[in-house]
Order: structure tokens, then sequence, then C-alpha cells
């Protein structure tokens, strides 16, 4: 099981690991969980994708949700919770920067709310990272297809899986989204899956892993 060295620039962070020692790895993946669950849920995904080579810590969000409102709210209905999140991801990646994974080598994923987080990360921080894994998820807020970032994306892998049916993300949000981060260059996988329900089933899980070995 990895740690987390207890004088490193990740101590404090409050960070579940999983996966193999840091120094060992080839990749570092940052897990959000989606809303009502917690850090110890998500980090199970380390084990189904099977991976030797991989490093995974997964936060707690504060009373187990990012933010408050549906995701497809206006922005300002889930502020400053919204931004104190973006900004726990950036203070992740300046700690893992800190023992080597520079962008190059990370990539960041969450199911449900955190999709939605890691999507909007992605968006708003072009080169910041190497790959995203949004497991039911779109970017974030009332409109997906005006936005103002027109920073290149080129680089960045982008895996996005769905149901048709989801509950909570619909699936025109899905493709917008698909349709903004490839129209700024990034390389992205959708897959919108015809069974019901909010979950990550087992081709989701295979079509990461792929995505895994691919960076670096």
């Amino acid at each position: 099981m990895a740690a987390i060295d207890r004088n490193g620039p990740l101590a404090a962070s409050g960070l579940l690991t999983a996966g193999c020692d840091p120094k060992d790895a080839r990749l570092a993946l940052v897990l959000m969980h989606g809303r009502g669950a917690s850090a110890a849920d998500i980090i199970g995904l380390v084990a189904a994708l099977g991976l030797p080579d991989l490093f995974a810590v997964a936060p707690d969000a504060p009373g187990g949700a990012w933010y408050p409102a549906p995701f497809m709210q206006p922005l300002a209905n889930n502020e400053p919770y919204l931004t104190n999140a973006l900004a726990r991801i950036t203070a992740i990646f300046e700690g893992l920067d800190a023992i080597g994974f520079g962008p190059e080598r990370r990539v960041l994923g969450g199911f449900s709310q955190g999709a939605c987080l890691s999507l909007e990360y992605c968006a708003r921080n072009p080169g910041g990272i190497a790959g995203v894994l949004g497991f039911s998820g779109g970017l974030i807020g009332p409109d997906a297809t005006g936005r103002s970032e027109v920073a290149s994306l080129a680089g960045t892998t982008v895996f996005m899986g769905c149901s048709r049916s989801d509950p909570f993300i619909p699936a025109a949000r899905v493709m917008e989204t698909e349709r903004h981060l490839r129209a700024r260059g990034a390389s992205v996988e959708t897959v919108l899956y015809p069974e019901p329900g909010h979950g990550i089933n087992a081709d989701e899980i295979a079509r990461a892993k792929r995505l895994l070995q691919s960076i670096g």
C-alpha cells in the first residue's frame, strides 16, 4: 500500500493513498468522490484498475460534498465552495509536483460530482494534467457551449462514460463537454451506455485503464 512521507509536501494534506510507493510510480492519479461519498469509496477504483505502477490519492470533501447545488445551476449558487474545491485540487497537484509528478505524470479523475469537478478543472487549467477520467459527469454551470476558455488542451487525454439515462447527468451535457474539450485540442473518448443507472461499469474501468497505460 502506498504511503505519504510524513515529512514530505503531502504530509498535512489529509489524503487517502493507494497503489505503489510514489518513488516507484509512473503516474499519480488524483481521485475525487461523488456527493455523499468519501475518499475511502473512490480510492477503491485503484484495485479495480490493477496497474502496478500507479500511485493514487483521494481527498475528502467537507461535509461529503464539493459544492451544494446541482452542477448545472448558475455558478454563483455553488460559490465559494466550487472555487475552494478547485483550489484543493491545485494544492494536491502542487504537493505531487514537489515529489516529481509534473503535469505529464498526473491524471485527475472522479465520479459524479467528482467527475464534474475534474472536467471543470481540466477546462480551467490547460497544461495542468495529462489526462482526465470523468465517470458520469460534465462541465459545471448552466451553459457548456458558450464558455470563455480558449487555451489549448492539446496533449490532454480525456475519457468520459455515462448512462444515456443517468438520473443526475444529462447525456446532452456530456456531449457538450466533449465538444468543448475537443474543440480546444484535447483527445476525448466518450461512451454513452444504454443501461440505466448512476455508477461505474466494467467497460469504463477497462477504458480508463487503457488511458492510464497510454500516458507517459
